[in-house]
């Protein structure tokens, strides 16, 4: 038997060879995935190593923007009884924050968010050990920076020019000192970092005399742990201490576990490219089974137990599992090679280091392939142990009985109910009821899968008609045959289903959140601009200054972010310009008036207001500053209005927060020119703020084009990586396509002598695909769109103003594209069945 099997095998590579791609593409995935994810990883954590590797003990000081120009921070004092202390060799006060550079165009150099700046600090060699200078020397004046090596070489500088440089203040220029390599996390993630001299970096992000960070070499033979122990007492509250090794051992930690999220992620996809692979394998070896039938029945007729039987189908299931497991782990590592390759071209630098190939990988990626193909071909194998020889032999084959059916159509029908029942019940439940509509999804797809045999007839019996009349005599055999084997068709249709289930819902739900993020911004902002720090920072209150200044400003006001404690519970606050922020934002009174923001009065927002029992008039006791520094002051409620999604649920001017906030945080400020938004008037906001390229002016449609460009890019991933699944898909249509061509040779060859043309039979098969095709699509858009519909009801409630919008478009494409699908997929079964030899076939059985 297993001689028969493997005969078998090499008997049929063509039809194998499906089965062997689908396989191969779904294990490409998986090694694929592990081995990027395990390359990541171990290249971020010899980094981190690397990068700590000469640390004794590091120290970090938690620091709130607010409290900088108090007493946080590290002073020199404490620096120096740092380094007085027993075995350690130097110790180096560190201070950082952000710092964007111009390029020759004046464009911002990185991605914004990790552009950061820090101090040099030489030891008494005049060398600072976290950098490697490759050409001139680290700064030692106030006028002065060096440039990280890729930073340098992006913007076209080179020793001795001047490099514009902005960090949350007005844009300086600086002369470049030298060029220097390093391991810093922040220009490996695609940024940029600039070193100032010590006194210059401790004013621009602290104050003069502290640092916020101290980094401690130790002397030979040194225990790092006894330093550690010494350092520890001289430090102020609010510092943690820790050895290097500590340090990079929960940076690898935290490397791991940011990693495990792309992991799972990258696997889910894996996992639905090989869940629809089951049903191509399946096909295959159902068809393949019903190719051999005689043979089998032979075999059975010589000795051959029902056992013998299923065992050399799920043989051959096994050796066609394990070349495919091999072809696609290999194929994985180029996947994952590829990975890492694209990580570089999204601004990324991927430390070097070699492709990591870890035996879990490999036992993971065989496992899988050759798991999933012998599951896939046990009931094919059933079946064919269960033909009674003499029924194969006489090539009666055996037609699934009344009782089979009923059941699973019963089966199928409960199923999808129970799905139903638990997708309207998560949806009904809120935002609790997202794992509940996830097992409703599951038991509604398979429940689907099992019906879509008896869907088939009445669904594709509505075009048939049409067929008839668009397409003559071809177009009514292809309606005849798309049915004509329920159950292959459904399992064709079932693979397209999948995919166009996930791809549906993400579309719907994509669509739906672009719409509220467009009617968030209509509804809310009255503003012609919005300005920010391209990295996400804080606004220096300069900035505000510049634009109040700028020609054609009608109102300005920032949106700056405070807090305060109100009878024992924190409350987020706006700061705000009175009499112009009703000018930049849509807001609308329920009681009171905004006005009295300029009598240093507050607003609230209604639901804030209701939760907590205030009205206007109301006097409320605010605590300000940290535990231990409170001060008390009493607010009146002047006015409650409709919540608004650009401001915290209390407004307040900013004077009033000016006596506890000495380094205001303003993340935003929002801009009423006269005119409106023009490029007139961006530019005087640009020439304003310096032509500060670490600023951003945005108009209305800029902001809902960032909003939406995050929509847009994870929409788009989404459809990359469904797309394996969609190969797979239609890998099936034509593995359906060639077998019923093989079925139908007789009958193919007698609707050619009975004068069905080459060009006609071509048609037929082309139609019967098409047929197959959409009729999938049709089944996962229905599908795809209820569960977007139940997913967005658990999001309702957190999106202002939520409407469920169908993507009509999208929809269309997605059906003409299974169309396409069809037509593709039919080139070779259409081809195959148009040559056959008229008399050649007429005689096959």
């Amino acid at each position: 038997m297993f001689r028969t099997a493997l005969r078998n095998v090499l008997a049929h590579k063509a039809r194998l060879l499906m089965t062997v791609l689908a396989v191969m593409l779904g294990v490409a995935f998986v090694s694929g995935t592990l081995v990027f994810t395990d390359t990541l990883g171990n290249a971020y954590r010899n980094q981190s190593a690397k990068s700590y590797d000469k640390v004794a003990v590091a120290v970090t000081t938690y620091i709130d923007p607010s409290e900088a120009a108090k007493d946080a921070g590290i002073d020199e004092k404490t620096l120096e009884r740092i380094r007085d202390v027993d075995g350690v060799a130097s110790a180096a006060g560190r201070v950082s924050g952000f710092a964007g550079v111009a390029d020759q165009d004046g464009k911002l150099i990185g991605n914004g968010w990790s552009n950061t700046g820090a101090n040099f600090a030489p030891g008494k060699d005049g060398k600072d050990a976290a950098y490697t200078f490759t050409t001139g020397e680290g700064p030692r004046e106030d006028r002065e920076i060096a440039l990280d090596k890729d930073s340098a070489a992006k913007g076209g500088y080179k020793v001795g020019d001047t490099v514009r440089v902005a960090t949350n203040g007005p844009v300086k220029e600086y002369t470049l000192a030298g060029v220097f390599t390093t391991e810093d996390g922040a220009v490996n993630a695609g940024g940029s970092l600039v070193l100032f001299d010590t006194a210059v970096a401790q004013q621009l992000y602290l104050r003069p005399g502290y640092f916020s960070d101290v980094t401690v070499t130790s002397e030979a033979g040194a225990s790092d742990t006894k330093i550690l122990a010494a350092v520890k007492p001289l430090l102020p509250k609010d510092s943690e201490a820790q050895t290097g090794k500590e340090l990079a051992d929960e940076q690898a930690k935290q490397i791991e576990s940011g990693l495990s999220n792309m992991n799972t992620m990258l696997l889910a996809f894996a996992a639905i490219a090989l869940f629809v692979g089951v049903f191509l394998i399946a096909n295959t070896f159902t068809m393949l089974v019903a190719q051999r039938t005689r043979e089998l029945a032979l075999l059975r007729a010589v000795g051959a137990s029902r056992r013998q039987v299923k065992r050399s189908v799920i043989l051959e299931a096994l050796v066609v599992g394990a070349v495919a497991s091999v072809v696609g782990f290999v194929l994985g590592l180029g996947l994952a090679t590829g990975l890492r390759s694209a990580m570089s071209t999204f601004g990324a630098k991927v430390p070097a280091g070699p492709l990591v190939v870890s035996p879990t990988a490999v036992a993971a990626a065989l496992a899988v392939g050759v798991l999933i193909t012998v599951l896939a071909a046990w009931l094919p194998a059933r079946r064919a142990a269960k033909i009674p020889p003499v029924a194969a032999m006489s090539s009666v084959h055996a037609v699934a009985t009344t009782k089979s059916l009923v059941l699973r159509n019963t089966i199928g029908g409960v199923l999808t109910l129970l799905g139903a029942a638990a997708i309207v019940a998560g949806a009904a439940a809120g935002s609790d009821g997202r794992t509940i509509i996830g097992g409703g999804a599951f038991l509604a797809l398979v429940g689907i899968i099992v019906l879509i045999p008896l869907l088939s007839r009445p669904v594709i019996a509505l075009v048939r008609p049409l067929l008839h009349r668009l397409f003559g005599v071809s177009g009514k055999l292809a309606g005849q045959n798309a049915v004509r084997n329920p159950r292959r068709t459904g399992a064709t249709a079932s693979a397209l289903a999948i995919g166009l289930t996930l791809v549906t819902g993400i579309s719907v739900l994509g669509a739906t959140m672009g719409r509220a993020v467009d009617q968030m911004t209509t509804d809310n902002i009255r503003a012609d601009y919005m300005v920010s720090m391209a990295g996400g920072g804080a606004l220096d209150r300069s900035a505000l200054d510049a634009i109040e200044k700028a020609e054609g400003v009608s109102a300005v006001s920032p949106q700056q972010a405070s807090s305060m404690e109100i009878k024992g519970n924190w409350h987020s606050a706006s700061a705000v310009t009175p009499g112009d922020v009703e000018k930049v934002f849509d807001l609308e009174t329920v009681s009171g008036s905004l006005a009295t923001l300029g009598k240093g009065q507050i607003a609230v927002d209604d639901d804030t207001a209701k939760s907590n029992g205030w009205k206007t008039g109301d006097t409320l006791p605010a605590e300000f500053g940290q535990e231990g520094k409170k001060e008390t002051k009493n607010l009146t409620v002047g006015a409650v209005y409709k919540g608004n999604e650009f401001l915290s649920p209390i407004l307040v001017a900013t004077d009033v927060v000016a006596p506890y906030e000495p380094k205001p945080y303003i993340p935003e400020i929002w801009v009423t020119m006269d005119g409106g938004a023009s490029a007139a008037n961006e530019q005087a906001l640009v020439d304003a703020l310096g032509d500060n390229p670490a600023m951003s002016v945005m108009d209305q449609q800029d902001i809902r084009n960032m909003f939406g460009g995050f929509i847009n890019t994870a929409l788009n991933i989404m459809y990359g990586l469904l797309a394996m699944a969609l190969i797979i898909a239609v890998l099936g249509v034509i593995n359906t396509l060639a077998m019923s061509v093989f079925e139908r040779q007789q009958e193919i060859g007698m609707l050619r002598a009975i004068g069905l043309d080459r060009g006609k039979v071509k048609r037929m098969i082309r139609l019967e695909a098409v047929v197959i095709s959409v009729f999938g699509a049709v089944v996962g858009i229905g599908l795809g769109s209820f569960l977007a519909w139940a997913i967005g009801e658990t999001i309702r409630k957190e999106i202002p103003g939520y409407v469920l919008v169908m993507p009509w478009d999208r929809i269309g494409i997605f059906l003409l594209l299974a169309g396409v699908v069809g037509v593709l997929a039919a080139l070779w079964p259409a081809r195959s069945a148009a040559k056959l030899n008229m008399l050649t076939a007429i005689k096959t059985e």
